[in-house]
């Protein structure tokens, strides 16, 4: 009998477990692919919006720029109700100017102006005395501060020249040159990032949550619910004024007037005196008698005014301050080409203003508070008079003090579309030629590494925004 064979069929599941992993591998291939395009596309999205953002950015300089070429008051910051300042559309993109408010003592919202580089202490002019009152100062930073600047290698007492730099690892050299920006005081000796920035890290004027913490985050801040500045917010290098006329010619120096009351043969101060006179006469339609008697006045006795702040006080009670307003821009008290690091007294901090010799901690209060109540009488360094009322502070303040600004700061920060793509430039601005009306860029420095700086209002304005999108 013959065995016959059965033969058996192979079950089918095996190549059905085959196929199912085959269509696995390609769904996930298909799912990373469509995952790796998504990213790709989100990161396209945000360089364009990067790219948006910076030409905001750019956008926004030229219309700085603009504002700065036809001023309807030359010499002083634009008004903030003349110029767009806050979350301007530029296409998809938005810019913002983010500036500094002195009246918020705890700022917890930005405040979005331009920034007057004239209302803050110049580096390269202050003496040491002025330097110690600014905050977290100690005496022997602002004597290193000006070993920095000096040309020689004298080493003011508590200060620091090329044996103090030599030791530090790495070593280096004391400048022995005017400072160029503000970040050069990172070099100072004695100079932390905690008495530069303060605990405004990101530079932008507002108590944030993480400066507001203690250790938990970084900066390093007492929680204290006050935003305590660093130096950053206080100093400058480019505020400077060309002691030029539009037409070319110099300025009068009042600090020559005197001599022999201008009379022929009256020498350097009878020069000023008949320049002044002639002025007079010609700006304010003056009598040759009257303006003599006002250019007498200023220099009583033939001992000349120290500061134009001054030359005004000795002759307030025949000039009123329009008056002096028309002739206050043609005025200088010194010989050289330029006058750096004057003070402009209208827009100057009560911080900077306690710094000020002849005013301080009497008196800053007090003319924050003039300013503020007489808005509409802020034409000329004349009004200081009705604040400081004795010949003493007159004569130590004048010095220091303008009423005018020539150097202006416009911290940009913008986004792209969808609030995207945020970017942040710092430009600095001078208009200090008067033959040339076209603001001179000379600084620009890019801030987009400090972070988010326009505060949780504006970022949540623009979720909102995306999300009606």
């Amino acid at each position: 009998m013959k065995t016959v064979a059965c033969s058996r069929r192979q079950p089918p599941g095996g190549a059905l477990i085959i196929t199912l992993w085959i269509a696995f591998g390609i769904v996930t291939l298909g799912l990373y692919f469509a995952h790796s395009m998504g990213l790709e596309l989100r990161a396209a999205d945000n360089r364009v919006a990067g790219v948006a953002a910076e030409q905001a950015i750019e956008g926004a300089s030229r219309y700085v720029a603009n504002l700065l070429t036809n001023p309807e008051k030359p010499g002083q910051l634009p008004e903030l109700q003349t110029y767009q300042r806050e979350a301007v559309a530029v296409g998809d993109a938005t810019f913002w100017f983010i500036g500094r408010d002195e009246r918020q003592q705890t700022p917890v919202t930005p405040f979005f102006s331009l920034t007057d580089e004239g209302s803050k202490i110049n580096l390269n002019t202050a003496p040491v005395e002025v330097l110690e009152l600014l905050p977290r100062m100690t005496s022997a930073l602002a004597a290193a501060i000006v070993d920095w600047r000096d040309s020689d290698s004298q080493v003011t007492q508590g200060g620091a020249e090329d044996e103090t730099y030599g030791r530090l690892n790495p070593p280096y050299k004391c400048k022995n040159a005017k400072f160029e920006s503000i970040e050069e005081l990172r070099w100072v000796y004695g100079m932390s990032l905690e008495i530069l920035y303060g605990e405004d890290l990101n530079r932008n004027g507002v108590l944030d949550p993480n400066e507001n913490d203690g250790e938990a985050s970084a900066p390093s801040d007492n929680k204290d619910g006050r935003l305590d500045a660093g130096l950053l917010n206080y100093v400058t290098v480019y505020s400077r004024q060309v002691n030029t006329n539009l037409d070319g010619s110099s300025r009068i120096n009042v600090t020559q007037l005197g001599g022999q009351g201008g009379g022929p043969g009256g020498g350097q101060g009878g020069g000023a005196s008949r320049q002044l006179r002639t002025f007079l006469m010609n700006t304010l339609q003056f009598s040759q008698s009257k303006a003599q008697e006002v250019v007498n006045g200023m220099a009583p006795g033939g001992r000349p005014p120290a500061s134009i702040l001054e030359a005004y006080y000795n002759v307030r009670n025949s000039l009123s301050q329009d008056q002096f307003a028309m002739i206050e821009t043609n005025l200088t008290m010194t010989a050289n080409a330029l006058t750096e690091g004057l003070v402009n007294v209208n827009t100057a901090s009560e911080v900077v203003l306690t710094c000020i010799p002849g005013i301080g901690t009497a008196h800053a209060s007090e003319i924050v508070a003039y300013r503020q109540s007489h808005t509409s009488s802020l034409k000329t360094v004349a009004w200081v008079t009705d604040v400081l009322k004795d010949r003493a502070s007159i004569a130590q303040a004048g010095p220091y003090l303008t009423g005018q600004s020539y150097q202006f700061t416009a911290d940009i920060a913008a986004v792209g579309q969808h609030g995207r793509g945020y970017r942040r430039v710092e430009y600095v601005f001078d208009t200090s030629d008067p033959g040339d009306p076209t603001p001179r860029l000379i600084h620009r420095e890019d801030l987009s590494a400090l972070g988010w700086a326009l505060g949780k209002d504006a970022r949540q304005s623009l979720i909102v925004s995306r999300g009606t999108r």
